[in-house]
């Protein structure tokens, strides 16, 4: 089963032109801000102009490319802007990297310019020698896959691409010029750059860039800025929710929130939206494909448990291991279609012909469709388990799991096993004291004996990384270490 594409219209012209036709048609409005400085359209095009003729003297120029290594400020934007003003592309880089990450990731690019911040905290621009240009037309984005499958890839993304991505999302999300976004999310992660900056600077709305997020501040910040949205991660709205001093009140300005990046707990985002009164919508998506490709409906039926329905223009479809597409409620592979999917990988043409077939984006991510269309994640082609002939999908044992009320997350991953080819292994962070005997007890109420874990690990906090994700290849590092 896979579903047809809709239409959308842009709502705006293009990404290049976005800070002239801002400061032309409404000079003074509010346009970015981040806990320091407020720009209007007028000012924010005057840096960007300054920004670029700053790095059009260190020679960058069409086709080359920025790498930007800054926190979550405006200048990370404003460099955005002014590498796109001369026809480079951009790469965002993580400011927690090693010095072998950066490395790998400025030579993988081939960046000519590394923008971060100097010794002394202040915004430095340093000129790198390299000849290599990319030749890819219009290429916008390069952002590097988080490396949990292997040495990050330098994921494509165009011009079409993001606009692609910003027409539908300003269309799911019934965006316009009053929106104004909380942006939370790190800058380096496509998220925050398409669905918490591009989207609602192109309908004329306005961002507001938290320098990072901490529940103690949110709701103090939500207040002050009184933003009508942001996206976060299933750990934040975790979170949040743990803060029982919290009450509607700090939330009345937010008329919807976003969630993605993972497979949220069971309660979780109930539990938000009974308490605060804000809907949360979540999706599903991946940076091979511009960020969002399914979202829950902010005008329809909202479906728990599920990442919701393609958004406009976006196929979705899953197919068997036998090539053949998965009737209703069958899991297969979840496979994408249409204008957000990349470009291929940066300077890897048999990955990126592995990946891309017919059109289609293969994700290596597992799940089912329903009757009506929605998709529901079971987990990645990766992480399943096949114990004993038998395959146990993480994502069902960690939703079991989460139902104890002392639990708050949880990981399961297959290790070696010598009778049973693997078994199931599951680390848990908990709330209120609780014993792996209890939990083990507790989880043979809803699973099978070949689902139920056989080890427990209660540990005060489960690895992640950068985004909130569940850093699995580390969890099982660890514990094949213990």
């Amino acid at each position: 089963m896979s579903t047809a594409p809709t239409q959308t219209r842009p709502p705006y012209i293009q990404l290049t032109a976005l800070p002239h036709d801002r400061m032309a048609s409404q000079p003074h409005a509010r346009c970015l801000a981040d806990e320091v400085t407020a720009l209007d359209n007028a000012a924010f095009h005057q840096r960007v102009v300054k920004r670029a003729e700053a790095l059009s003297e260190l020679g960058v120029s069409a086709h080359h490319v920025v790498a930007i290594m800054l926190p979550n400020d405006i200048d990370f934007v404003v460099t955005l802007f002014a590498a796109w003003q001369l026809d480079a592309a951009v790469t965002p880089v993580n400011p927690a990297s090693t010095e072998l990450e950066l490395n790998h990731q400025l030579e993988d690019s081939g960046a000519r310019v590394l923008v971060c911040m100097g010794d002394a905290g202040a915004l430095s621009l340093r000129e790198r020698h390299t000849d290599r240009q990319l030749h890819e037309d219009d290429l916008a984005l390069l952002i590097y896959t988080s490396g949990t499958t292997g040495r990050p890839k330098g994921v494509m993304l165009s011009h079409g691409n993001l606009q692609a991505m910003v027409c539908a999302g300003a269309e799911a999300l019934e965006m316009s010029e009053a929106d104004r976004s909380l942006l939370i999310l790190p800058l380096f992660h496509v998220n925050a750059v398409v669905v918490s900056t591009l989207v609602p600077l192109c309908v004329g709305g306005s961002v507001v860039i938290a320098d990072k997020f901490s529940p103690t501040t949110f709701f103090d910040k939500v207040q002050a800025y009184q933003p009508t949205y942001f996206s976060g991660v299933p750990t934040i709205f975790a979170m949040l929710l743990a803060r029982a001093d919290q009450d509607a009140s700090w939330t009345r300005s937010l008329r919807l929130a976003l969630c993605g990046a993972a497979p949220a707990q069971p309660g979780t985002l109930a539990g938000f939206q009974d308490r605060f009164g804000v809907p949360i919508l979540e999706g599903y998506g991946l940076s091979e494909a511009t960020c969002a490709s399914t979202l829950n409906p902010l005008s329809g039926v909202q479906k728990p448990g599920t990442v919701g329905l393609p958004l406009p223009g976006q196929e979705v479809r899953v197919v068997l291991a036998s090539g053949q597409t998965a009737p209703v409620g069958e899991v297969g592979e979840v496979q994408i279609k249409g204008p957000t999917v990349m470009r291929g990988y940066l300077g890897r043409p048999e990955e990126t012909a592995k990946t891309l077939v017919d059109g289609w984006l293969k994700t290596g991510d597992l799940g089912h469709l329903d009757a009506d269309g929605y998709l529901a994640l079971v987990g990645r082609s990766k992480e399943m388990i096949i114990r004993g002939g038998e395959n146990v999908y993480p994502k069902e044992v960690e939703d079991a799991l989460c139902h104890h009320p002392s639990v708050s997350a949880a990981a399961v991953i297959g290790l070696p096993d010598l009778l049973w080819g693997e078994r199931v292994v599951a680390a848990v962070e908990v709330v209120h004291a609780l014993t792996p005997e209890e939990l083990m007890d507790f989880s043979a109420n809803s699973l099978a004996p070949y689902k139920r874990p056989v080890e427990i690990r209660v540990m005060p906090a489960l690895p992640r990384t950068a985004v909130g994700k569940v850093n699995k290849p580390q969890l099982k590092l660890w514990w094949l270490e213990a």
